[in-house]
């Protein structure tokens, strides 16, 4: 675990991801409580890779669940493997017989088989999604419940008594608790508001697109052979586009796409013809394109409308 968040800080450093003192302290004191991190913001400030290099900078296994309309329990906790438990049955349809050897009525013969059910509604029958995975592991991993958001509110319910006791409860067999707690990772985009109950149960932290600094320090050290002029003014650049109204702003991810084509294309400054031929590598819809054109003054650096 982490001793301190400066730690946290180099440790994530150490995986290429720039985290400020806030971000670092909050992963620090939820691994430290054990309390789940519930991070929003908007798509692409890197929430998901936070939770994957949360694991990696501590050599742990990450087990992600993926959020959408109508996931439900046994997509995200277990399902019983029925084709399994029909192969076993098949396999001791002899020993089934026997047991049932003195039995004249159907009622007696229900009744002495269920008597032995435990033997196919056991552990060796399930098979664990990722919810269930995380609660049987039996070393400290990191739970991603990636984008929240986008399931139902039924299932957000379903959601507390895992967050709250690290447990989970299966009819046939019981209560499971944790072998090891999970570090615990939720993102949200925010696309509907997640409800109190949830909230209360998780730290939080709200990621926002970088600075024009810290975008420049992370294109510095993912992007090797972008000078420093040309990092400078492709940090500025993004900054004004996702001033505009956008549909989609540009993320982190398409930004490094960005700089590492204008590597490629051997570019020592920015000006309209090397953004406009480059805008399919940052910009994904039409209308945005139109809006970002439009707005070239605004975007191009100073140097540049200039000259």
């Amino acid at each position: 675990m982490f001793s301190s968040y400066q730690e946290v800080q180099d440790r994530f450093d150490s995986q290429q991801y720039i985290c400020n003192q806030e971000t670092a302290t909050v992963v620090y004191l939820a691994s430290q409580m054990q309390r789940p991190l519930l991070v929003e913001g908007p798509a692409g400030v890197g929430k998901t890779d936070l939770a994957k290099v949360l694991a990696s900078s501590q050599g742990l296994n990450l087990i992600r669940l993926q959020c959408y309309e109508g996931l439900d329990e046994t997509k995200a906790l277990y399902e019983w493997e029925y084709s399994k438990q029909i192969l076993y049955t098949q396999i001791l349809k002899d020993k089934i017989a026997e047991t049932l050897q003195e039995v004249s009525t159907l009622s007696e013969a229900v009744e002495r088989i269920s008597t032995e059910e435990d033997a196919f509604f056991s552990e060796r029958f399930l098979v664990a999604r990722p919810l269930l995975k995380a609660i049987l592991s039996d070393e400290i991993t990191v739970l991603l419940i990636d984008e929240v958001d986008k399931s139902d509110p039924e299932f957000e319910a379903f959601l507390l008594e895992v967050l709250s006791d690290f447990q989970v409860s299966i009819p046939e067999i019981g209560t499971l608790k944790a072998r090891q707690i999970p570090l615990v990772v939720l993102t949200s985009n925010n696309s509907r508001e997640l409800s109190d109950a949830l909230k209360r149960r998780c730290f939080y932290l709200y990621l926002d697109f970088p600075s024009t600094e810290q975008e420049a320090a992370i294109l510095k050290k993912k992007v090797p052979g972008l000078d420093d002029r040309l990092l400078r003014q492709v940090a500025e650049a993004l900054a004004s586009m996702r001033k505009l109204d956008l549909k989609k702003p540009p993320s982190i991810g398409e930004s490094l796409d960005w700089a590492k084509a204008l590597v490629l294309l051997n570019a020592d400054r920015l000006g309209p013809e090397i953004i406009r031929t480059t805008l399919p590598t940052l910009i994904k819809y039409p209308t945005d394109r139109e809006r970002v054109l439009k707005d070239l003054g605004r975007i191009l650096p100073r140097e540049q409308e200039e000259t």
